[in-house]
Order: C-alpha cells, then sequence, then structure tokens
C-alpha cells in the first residue's frame, strides 16, 4: 500500500440529486398498486439504504412481505424504463473532479443503489471523470454500512484505508467510513440533516463541494 490519498463517493444524495425521480418512480408503483403514496420530501427520509429499505421505509409496517417484495421488484421495472431528466449531480460537484483528477487523487463511487443503475448513472453523467471504480448494491456482497465493499476498493486501489476520505449524506455513509477505518466526511446538500452525520462519526462536514478539495489538501 502506499501514502497517497483517494476518494469514495456515495451516488445519491452526494454526487447526484435523485430524489425526485426515485420519489415519483416509487409513487408510479404504489399508485399501480392502490397503495398511498408520499410527498417527494418525505423521501429523504426513506432513501440511503439500498431499494429493499427504501420500500420497506416507504410502506406501513402492516404490509405483508410478499406485498414488498411485489413493489421492490415492480420499482426497479419503472426505474429502469425512465430516462430521469431530472437527476443531475450537484452544483459544484464537476469542478471538484476537476480539481480532484488534477491533483492525482484517487477516485471510486460506492452506493447501495442496485449495481446496474450505479454503473448507469457513471457511464451517462461521469463518463469524462475518473472514476477507478464504481459499485453498487451486489447480491453476494453486504451493503453499506457493512465494510467490505469499502475495504475491497482501498485494496484495488492499493492504498490504505487510514488514507482514504468516504463522503456521503447519511448515517450508513458514515458508518461505513467508520467501519472501514477511513476518514468520514458528510454532506449538507443532500439528504439527511448534519446532526445524523455528526452522531454517527463524522470527521469534516461540509455545506459545498469545494469544501471537499480543501479538506483533501489539509486547508480545512
Amino acid at each position: 500500500m502506499n501514502t497517497q490519498k483517494a476518494i469514495i463517493f456515495d451516488l445519491d444524495g452526494t454526487l447526484i440529486d435523485s430524489l425526485e425521480d426515485i420519489a415519483v418512480c416509487m409513487n408510479q408503483v404504489f399508485a399501480e398498486m392502490e397503495l398511498p403514496t408520499h410527498e417527494i420530501n418525505d423521501y429523504k427520509k426513506f432513501v440511503g439504504g439500498g431499494v429493499d429499505i427504501l420500500v420497506e421505509n416507504a410502506l406501513a409496517d402492516s404490509q405483508p412481505k410478499e406485498i414488498k417484495k411485489q413493489v421492490s421488484k415492480r420499482f426497479k421495472e419503472v426505474y429502469d424504463q425512465n430516462l430521469h431528466a431530472k437527476t443531475l449531480p450537484y452544483d459544484g460537484i464537476y469542478e471538484l473532479l476537476e480539481q480532484l483528477e488534477e491533483a492525482n487523487i484517487k477516485m471510486a463511487i460506492l452506493s447501495n443503489k442496485p449495481h446496474k443503475f450505479t454503473c448507469q448513472y457513471a457511464q451517462s453523467l461521469f463518463k469524462d471523470n475518473k472514476f477507478l471504480e464504481v459499485h453498487g448494491q451486489k447480491e453476494h456482497i453486504n451493503k453499506k454500512p457493512d465494510p467490505k465493499a469499502a475495504i475491497d476498493i482501498a485494496n484495488n486501489l492499493n492504498i490504505n484505508c487510514e488514507n482514504i476520505y468516504f463522503v456521503g449524506d447519511t448515517k450508513i455513509d458514515m458508518q461505513t467510513a467508520k467501519n472501514a477505518n477511513m476518514k468520514a466526511i458528510g454532506v449538507l446538500w443532500g439528504f439527511r440533516e448534519e446532526d445524523e452525520l455528526r452522531k454517527n462519526g463524522a470527521d469534516f462536514i461540509v455545506e459545498k463541494p469545494s469544501d471537499i478539495f480543501d479538506i483533501i489538501s489539509n486547508k480545512l
């Protein structure tokens, strides 16, 4: 392992604002199945743990497992069929990625979004950026906050975990960083509040993407 620095980004709520498209697709499924829908902002509390957790959070506890399975399956179908025109990187993200590349900081993405969708967004929105590793939720690997996927990325990048910054917007991301012995950066433009990020181990809290480069450059 070398002493070079690297950064692992969460995807939804960190690199891209996908909330409205997720909410619209899930509400479509609920409407089809004659289940209650939710306001778009409600989905801020539901996302972050992958599709099954999204469904679990958005459905009433009284719904049977079979209904939840049907909703998850149908959501993936509906989400896959949409162009997601409203899902875009947050302001300042492209500029941050350019700075990191110029500084020779290795970059990766680790999301609880299904692997297929994670790769699609990386290819469509970040095709000009040098993400060396892109991983979404895979059946054979536990989801975040389990640290295995993050540690695997560190090994693939040949960089020690303590020299890696893990950037995300939820407690799951902060917990992943801590579990993997990485530095945790919590972003305030995503889906959760500062209190949640701090309580779950954030080493740094940032209000805008450029703050991340300042941290890695030891300016903050």
